[in-house]
């Protein structure tokens, strides 16, 4: 060790600030990297030790208290399979395929067993697979009591909506049955710091109202589960479920709970606002990074949704798709092997320490207000401003959905495939795919797809920008669109596109626009003129008749709702 300290000495912070300053051409690190996410954490370009002071729990190994680093000793976990057949023998069917395939815990969805011969027939061949229930009811519940094997199954029945028989379970002690739902909160906008206060306001509430029916802490937290989405800022969601663990633990102590009571079982599955229906195999890649932060987080099972589960119902190759990105996590990148792989990234610890601090905070003040229950006020709001802030992002493509916001395919079509739709999850990228549909359905009945001619005139470098700039935009809507340079206006008159986009040079565009205009005129043609950019001879290319400008301080959606209905007026 000492031979390694000498040919690596200690540098100091200012010492690295200097190099940083110097590549930066003296321009301080504050003022370039330094980054603010949306729940108000600021981002430093670099971490030391000194910014873990004091974190004692960082000593602790997996599986040990506080359950920082996770509550096993290797880094397993299960690969959890959605079964959507409602009718109890085909959804075990479906069960049992999918668990010779890989799949290690089962979560059924609208499988209601009534009688204890219908739970038989959905249990055959799965005694030792643990099962969920999505849309349980107490009577399911009793009917598993009696007949289920044990701590075997599990449900989404939300303890807080049935508290008395919460207690009544509570005094059974059958292991975690019930979940509470953060996933809910990610879907409906919160930010990371929101999903974990939020989540842990919801949990006190639990222990504190079987607590006042006589229930210990260790008892209550034995019988929940927690869920949680995970979406796509990587390291968030690594360090969301970390500090979850960390702040679970410390509030089962508040009640007087153990360290093995306050263990907190966590169930993760991607996020479903992220998900597109163009493009949608993207959403392969989006739920591998989403399934890579659960698993280096520490959540206990995880489920992969299916790239086409979005837009319809999802047939076998793609499930096995969404199944084999678990197994190829598992099995040949060996993520089951070691336990918290992240534990002493210097960004990783300080980020998890920056979200439970706040967490803890926002749960704090919810229970000043009367705990989870009494604060709808407050949460509802919080979460409306945070979608409303996700959401603006998308429309102004701070945001990106590759492949439906940017980056588009403007041949591909989807309006067949969405007509049965059953997914209704509100999602991010929506906006963009109703515009574009839209353009879809247009096609449809006219039988052609509006075309826009993005003219590239004059200095090279600038029209290849503006031009890749516009079909990046243009192509969102799924327009029909070419690029082709010109060498004059007159040849550019010729076209038969339904809008030109000029793309040029600020300094060019008043001639080319005057020159264009006039060639129109001549032939009597009445083509709607674009500039790419935004010169300051704006006002004059207004008034010899340029329509619209479009550049990245644009709003995409309404420009291209705008041209949408204009060129859809046209037919």
């Amino acid at each position: 060790m000492s031979r390694l300290l000498q040919d690596f000495p200690e540098i100091s912070t200012e010492t690295w600030e200097e190099a940083i300053r110097n590549d930066l051409k003296r321009v301080g690190p504050a003022k370039k990297l330094v980054w603010e996410s949306p729940e108000g954490l600021r981002i430093n370009p670099y971490y030391r030790s000194e910014d873990l002071s004091g974190l004692d729990y960082l000593e602790t190994a997996p599986g040990d208290f506080p359950y920082l680093r996770g509550v096993r000793r290797t880094g397993d976990w299960r690969i959890r399979e959605e079964i959507e057949e409602g009718e109890p023998r085909r959804a075990n069917q479906a069960a049992v395929e999918a668990v010779k395939a890989g799949a290690e815990e089962i979560e059924f969805h609208g499988v209601t067993p009534q009688t204890a011969s219908e739970l038989e027939i959905l249990y055959s061949s799965l005694e030792d697979v643990p099962v969920h229930f999505h849309g349980a009811t107490e009577n399911l519940v009793r009917l598993l009591m009696k007949s289920g094997p044990g701590h075997g199954w599990s449900t989404d029945m939300n303890p807080l909506l049935h508290i008395e028989f919460a207690r009544e379970l509570a005094v059974l002690d059958p292991g975690k049955v019930l979940t509470l739902d953060a996933a809910r909160f990610e879907e409906a906008g919160a930010t990371t710091i929101q999903e974990v206060g939020f989540a842990l306001a919801e949990g006190v509430d639990f222990l504190a109202s079987l607590e006042a029916l006589g229930i210990e802490a260790d008892r209550a937290a034995r019988l929940i589960a927690f869920s949680f989405a995970i979406g796509a800022n990587y390291f968030f969601q690594i360090a969301k479920l970390r500090a979850f663990r960390l702040l679970w633990t410390r509030a089962v102590e508040s009640f007087g709970g153990t360290g093995e009571g306050a263990k907190a079982t966590i169930y993760a599955r991607g996020s479903r606002w992220n998900k597109t229906i163009y493009d949608p195999h993207v959403n392969i890649l989006r739920g591998t990074t989403e399934t890579m932060s659960a698993i280096l987080g520490g959540a206990d099972s995880v489920t992969v949704a299916s790239f086409d589960s979005c837009y319809k119902r999802s047939d076998a190759a793609s499930r096995r798709l969404a199944r084999n990105t678990q197994i190829i996590l598992k099995h040949e990148a060996q993520l089951a092997r070691v336990a918290d792989p992240g534990g002493g990234s210097y960004y990783l610890e300080a980020l998890t320490d920056s979200i439970a601090r706040e967490s803890w905070k926002l749960m704090q003040e919810i229970e000043g207000e009367g705990g989870f229950q009494k604060a709808d006020d407050r949460i509802t709001p919080a979460l409306q401003k945070s979608l409303a802030a996700r959401e603006k992002a998308v429309t102004k493509r701070q945001w990106v959905f590759v492949g439906t916001n940017k980056y588009p395919n403007p041949e591909e079509r989807a309006l067949d495939r969405v007509a049965s739709q059953t997914d209704g999850t509100r999602r991010g990228a929506e906006i963009f795919e109703q515009i574009r549909l839209r353009t879809e359905q247009y096609a449809q009945r006219s039988g052609k797809l509006p075309k826009i001619l993005l003219a590239q005139m004059g200095e090279l470098k600038m029209r290849l920008a503006r031009s890749n700039f516009a079909y990046n935009l243009f192509g969102c809507a799924g327009f029909e669109i070419i690029q082709q340079k010109f060498e004059n206006t007159e040849l550019l008159a010729q076209t038969d596109a339904d809008l030109i986009v000029l793309c040029s040079s600020d300094a060019e565009y008043l001639a080319l626009a005057s020159s264009l205009v006039a060639h129109l005129k001549e032939r009597k043609r009445e083509i709607p003129i674009i500039i790419a950019g935004n010169p300051d001879a704006a006002e004059q290319l207004k008034t010899l008749g340029v329509e619209d400008f479009v550049h990245v301080r644009s709003n995409p959606v309404e420009i291209l709702e705008k041209w949408q209905a204009r060129l859809r007026s046209r037919e």
